[in-house]
């Protein structure tokens, strides 16, 4: 039997369970919100002690430790996995991108293991990120310059 692709693909979206999109969307708005949340709150803590630029910078060392750890322990695939894209909130995903290879391949040795894989997933956002820096960089000067 042979079907043309629209027949195709009406068989499976008959097939394919519904995905609540709604659902999965307010959860996603509502983990980031939350994790959003708790950086605020942790730089309106360091706002007591210290100024706006030391607070901003251990609001961000805080947030990457908590999702490494969070991360280390399981827990941060779990809100994933519930959270989809909520998890993603750039400095915390960052963090997990980071570490979750580590974890992963920490059976095969320190050197092997977790020093060759740790940047499995973040590497090649670190090194196409500082090459589009570059260019935009050497355009925004060229751009400039007359």
């Amino acid at each position: 039997m042979k079907l043309d692709p629209k027949q195709y693909n009406k068989m499976v979206r008959r097939a394919a369970p519904r995905s609540p999109v709604l659902k999965d969307c307010l959860w996603a708005f509502f983990v980031g919100g939350t994790i959003c949340l708790l950086g605020e709150g942790l730089r309106n803590l360091y706002l007591i002690w210290y100024d706006q630029e030391l607070a901003g910078t251990l609001t961000s060392i805080s947030l990457i430790f908590l999702a490494a750890v969070c991360t280390m322990l399981g827990w941060y695939q779990k809100l994933g996995a519930k959270a989809g894209a909520g998890s993603l909130v750039p400095i915390t995903g960052f963090a997990n991108s980071v570490v979750s290879p580590a974890v992963e391949f920490k059976a095969e040795g320190w050197v092997t293991g977790v020093g060759a894989r740790i940047f499995a997933i973040a590497g090649p956002v670190i090194a196409f990120g500082t090459l589009a820096s570059w260019v935009w960089g050497f355009l925004y000067w060229a751009m400039n310059k007359g």
